[in-house]
């Protein structure tokens, strides 16, 4: 009987206490569903109406705040200037690279740029962002003053909150594609699930950054290579902002309310028109890509076909993201390419970025193969190699390897080899859109694979390739020159009619907006 009473006991205290914490748990979670409208009461753009959800739900303001307190932690936003500094770029003539002043040797303070300058704005955060922002500031610098502002370069307590989301991006990123499975598909799924939550969580960070830009005037043409810096611009009441949305897959999280928003392909034109952006906001332009790559892709397509017409080796150009995943699938791919690098059949361009275990990686994957390579570790060789192929000359080895200590060489490195290359073998990221044939691999997240598919209906790129062997297959088909042979003409036919002419139309549009002002 005493036991029983015990027992009766034991389970009421348990009771207790579970609906005890029951209890707290709730007061947390009213908790952050209230702050979420603290967060948002001062807002310049009211996210929800834009994306036609003005009243979140209990759970939506729930997830805002949440993960707005994992992106910020106990950082207050301040409304006090960075002030900025400029200097002449060391690896690009003409372009002016700001820096927070002080901070950087030889740079001067940063008058208001003058009138007719652009400002392409960029988070260093993997490669993709920086390639776009460098392809706009090709065409930038060809129609005069341009200044390249990457937030990441701007020392501060501001520039130290992107930071520390990129690792977790990256961290990420690196795990899904090394697990693959379970984790690959949770990865795939967070990264195509750019809904409005997610814009109205980019667009709160972007409240926190304003520092960053509050320097400059209001009336600063402003194109912007990452979502989050158009929404700082636009909450520092910046009035021509230009988006130069990524990707070809439709998700409020790529979108800046109150820019225009410039997007690649008309499959993302369709669906943001059909998700609610406001036509006035929206414009179908074409694809990022460097003005020297796009000014030469008559000669290049040329050489190419020529090449293959010859029976020379396929050149295969295999860089590596900026997030530094892919490791697996590329060495393997390495690997499955030795009999045909002995049979002189093809040349690999190994680009490792700045990674170090990438291109301890890369030296393991030829170790095992016994492959010779050549390795280049600077961008007057690798500009230099270049030279030399475009004048007919092989590679001093059936392998080059590119790997560097610094990170403009590593992402530049893959637009230069680009014209020299056969096919370029990467995931379908900013580079499927590129006007090189393209051998799509593995991608790291799900929103990468709507990219595939869009090259493989212009004809200058394969669908996605997930497994090695049916890459290895499309290797096979690069011998037959009828392949490479059409890739380059549909590239050339793109050119026609203007679909790789993207970063153009953005500066032109840009500096009209600012006449019209």
């Amino acid at each position: 009987m005493e036991f029983g009473v015990v027992l009766v006991d034991i389970l009421a205290a348990i009771g207790a206490i579970l609906l005890g914490l029951a209890g707290l748990l709730l007061f947390y979670l009213a908790r952050l569903a209230s702050d979420f409208y603290t967060l948002t009461c001062n807002n310049t753009i009211d996210v929800g109406a834009y994306c036609g959800d003005p009243t979140p739900s209990f759970k939506s303001r729930i997830q805002v705040s949440m993960l707005h307190r994992l992106n910020v932690g106990s950082h207050v936003p301040s409304k006090q200037p960075v002030s900025l500094a400029s200097k002449a770029s060391p690896f690009v003539d003409g372009l002016l690279v700001t820096s927070c002043d002080g901070a950087v040797e030889g740079a001067s303070p940063m008058a208001s740029p003058e009138k007719g300058a652009v400002v392409v704005g960029t988070i260093r955060m993997g490669f993709g962002h920086h390639r776009i922002a460098y392809a706009a500031a090709s065409w930038g610098l060809a129609a005069g003053k341009t200044y390249f502002h990457d937030l990441l370069n701007i020392d501060s307590a501001e520039a130290t909150l992107i930071k520390d989301m990129d690792k977790l991006y990256s961290k990420g990123s690196r795990l899904a594609t090394e697990l693959g499975g379970p984790v690959e598909k949770l990865w795939g799924s967070i990264t195509k699930s750019g809904d409005a939550n997610a814009l109205r969580c980019t667009y709160q960070m972007a409240e926190h950054l304003k520092p960053l830009l509050l320097a400059m005037p209001k009336d600063t043409p402003i194109v912007a290579t990452h979502s989050l810096v158009g929404l700082i611009a636009v909450s520092c009441g910046f009035t021509n902002v230009i988006n130069l949305v990524i990707d070809n897959h439709a998700q409020w999280f790529i979108v800046v309310p109150g820019a225009l928003n410039l997007v690649q392909g008309p499959s993302n034109y369709h669906s943001l028109l059909r998700m609610g952006v406001p036509p006035d906001q929206i414009q179908l332009v074409g694809a990022w890509i460097p003005k020297d790559l796009v000014d030469n892709i008559g000669a290049d397509c040329k050489a190419r076909k020529a090449r293959a017409a010859a029976k020379k080796p396929t050149r295969l150009l295999i860089p590596v993201g900026g997030a530094g995943a892919q490791r697996t699938f590329v060495c393997n791919l390495v690997i499955a390419l030795k009999d045909k690098l002995r049979a002189g059949e093809v040349q690999l361009l190994l680009n490792a970025g700045d990674h170090a275990h990438m291109k301890s990686a890369f030296v393991a994957a030829l170790k095992t193969i016994g492959a010779v390579y050549e390795l280049i570790d600077t961008l007057d060789g690798v500009r230099e190699l270049v030279e030399r192929m475009r004048q007919g000359c092989e590679p001093k080895e059936a392998v080059t390897l590119f790997a560097f200590d610094t990170y403009f060489p590593a992402v530049a490195t893959t637009d230069i080899v680009c014209r020299v290359t056969d096919v370029l073998c990467c995931k379908p990221s900013e580079l499927a859109f590129y006007p090189v044939p393209k051998l799509m691999i593995r991608r790291v997240g799900d929103h990468e694979a709507y990219s595939a598919l869009r090259a493989s209906e212009l004809g200058d790129g394969t669908l996605e390739l997930r497994e090695t062997s049916d890459a290895l297959a499309y290797v096979n088909l690069f011998k037959t020159p009828d392949l490479l042979a059409q890739m380059n003409d549909c590239i050339i036919a793109n050119n026609t009619i203007g679909l790789y002419d993207g970063c153009k139309k953005a500066i032109e549009i840009s500096k009209a907006r600012a006449k019209k002002a």
